[in-house]
């Protein structure tokens, strides 16, 4: 059997692959205790966080316009369907607007056949 001591640590494998960048290694770094440095640490990441909101609203944006035309899309295709039916079996939407046969000449009384009353 193998002893513990011939198992390779992931560690100190990690470790060695970090020291050889000549980066720290993250988790490893002491906290910073100079005011200056923490305030630009701050500015960066809120000049960051603009950047992240600016594009997030871009993103929102892009998003409504696509569902926009999207929508319009659809109620074209859905007008288009109905469009495409026979003429006449579609209801006119506007009463008054509707097309009347013309008048027969002598009005209703002549298409009744009634004489109109108190003449």
């Amino acid at each position: 059997m193998t002893s513990e001591s011939q198992i390779p640590d992931p560690l100190e494998f990690m470790k060695g692959l970090w020291s050889a960048m000549g980066v720290p290694m993250p988790g490893m770094v002491t906290p910073t205790l100079d005011v200056a440095e923490l305030d630009k640490r701050i500015t960066d990441l809120r000049a960051v966080e603009g950047w992240l909101k600016t594009n997030l609203g871009m993103l929102q944006m892009s998003i409504q316009a696509l569902e926009m035309q999207r929508n319009t899309l659809a109620a074209m295709k859905a007008m288009g369907e109905t469009g495409g039916a026979k003429p006449g079996t579609q209801p006119w939407p506007w009463p008054l607007l509707q097309p009347t046969p013309p008048a027969a000449p002598g009005g209703n009384a002549a298409r009744s056949g009634k004489k109109p009353a108190g003449k």
